[in-house]
């Protein structure tokens, strides 16, 4: 790669912290020598530059093609632009961390109050008022949904806090477990999920169809992404068993229910004095869940001297996302 190629990572909060250790299980250590430095390097990915900036500005900065690509909370591209759009694509749309929800959520005092027709026929009364950092995303809600008598309030900081205070009647906000609101006396209401989220990784259409090296770099950083994701909560086990032949091995092997491996096991003589008789090393890949079970079938066909290890990463044949992301590109290539 020989020009800059520009990815925005999250630059305060929890999403930092978890996007530089997710970054990081997946082979792509940020090199960032600085806490109070904004921007780093990949040395796995040699040419890309990364910028740190607020989490919700990361969509609007690809979007508009001042990044190449970028990683945020999905709550943030959905306040920004609804979803994806003609410049910004979800190159990966789970990166199975961040995970969160934007609700509606009210006083406790509001009995009456459960569902978002309640809260309908409460603003029917007098104007509520809902304060929320993410204007977008309430205004869309409460327009697909034909709810009136509700003025959206933008707040910042402690938004829990702006019901008691005066400032708002709910709010509507993040919430991971729930246990803030409630310790604030919030609840959120039974359909008031505005939408789901966690981190994802998104790029410019443009940037991706027109520039190789952001196209490179960006299959790159998905084949290890999707490599590590894979990889996750997966255990090698070797074992070694007697046999006489290989097919007699594979078929005490694949005679039990955990030890098939992701697609076969693999099976391979060991080398052993002819006094010894036949000996074979077998070798899978199985689930955490799996894991003891698959122990004791091995124990169960003879198996001894069993081994386990993690597996850091699967590489596939070509990752489907992408696949994917060449197909779309492609298709907006000039």
């Amino acid at each position: 790669m020989n020009e800059q190629i520009r990815i925005a990572l999250p630059s305060k909060g929890r999403m930092e912290g978890e996007t530089l250790e997710f970054l990081a299980n997946c082979g792509l250590r940020v090199n960032k020598t600085n806490p109070r430095q904004y921007t780093a390097t990949i040395p796995a990915l040699p040419g890309v530059t990364v910028m740190f900036m607020r989490p919700r500005d990361v969509p609007v900065s690809v979007a508009s093609g001042d990044m190449d690509l970028g990683i945020t909370g999905y709550d943030t591209v959905y306040d920004a632009f609804g979803g994806e759009t003609e410049e910004l694509m979800l190159v990966h749309e789970a990166l199975d961390y961040g995970q969160c929800a934007l609700v509606l959520a009210v006083p406790m005092e509001w009995t009456e109050v459960h569902t978002v027709q309640d809260l309908t026929s409460k603003a029917a009364q007098h104007e509520l008022r809902v304060a929320t950092k993410y204007r977008n995303s309430v205004d869309r809600f409460l327009t697909e949904r034909h709810i009136s008598g509700i003025r959206v309030v933008s707040a910042d900081g402690a938004l829990e806090a702006a019901p008691s205070i005066g400032y708002a009647d709910f709010i509507a906000d993040i919430t991971s477990s729930g246990t803030t609101l409630r310790e604030n006396n919030l609840r959120s209401l039974e359909d008031g999920l505005i939408v789901d989220s966690q981190a994802v990784l998104i790029g410019n259409r443009t940037a991706l169809a027109t520039r190789p090296a952001v196209m490179a770099a960006t299959e790159q950083l998905l084949e290890f992404i999707e490599a590590y994701m894979n990889a996750h909560g997966k255990y090698m086990i070797f074992a070694n068993m007697r046999g006489e032949t290989l097919d007699e091995v594979a078929h005490l092997v694949l005679g039990q229910p955990d030890l098939g491996g992701l697609q076969w096991p693999t099976i391979s003589p060991l080398g052993t004095q002819a006094h010894h008789g036949n000996w074979w090393s077998v070798s899978i890949v199985v689930s955490h869940t799996r894991l003891y079970p698959a122990i004791q079938q091995f124990r169960t066909i003879g198996g001894s001297g069993v081994v386990v290890t993690p597996v850091s990463y699967i590489f596939e044949e070509r990752p489907e996302r992408c696949r994917r992301l060449l197909s779309i590109v492609q298709g907006v290539q000039p």
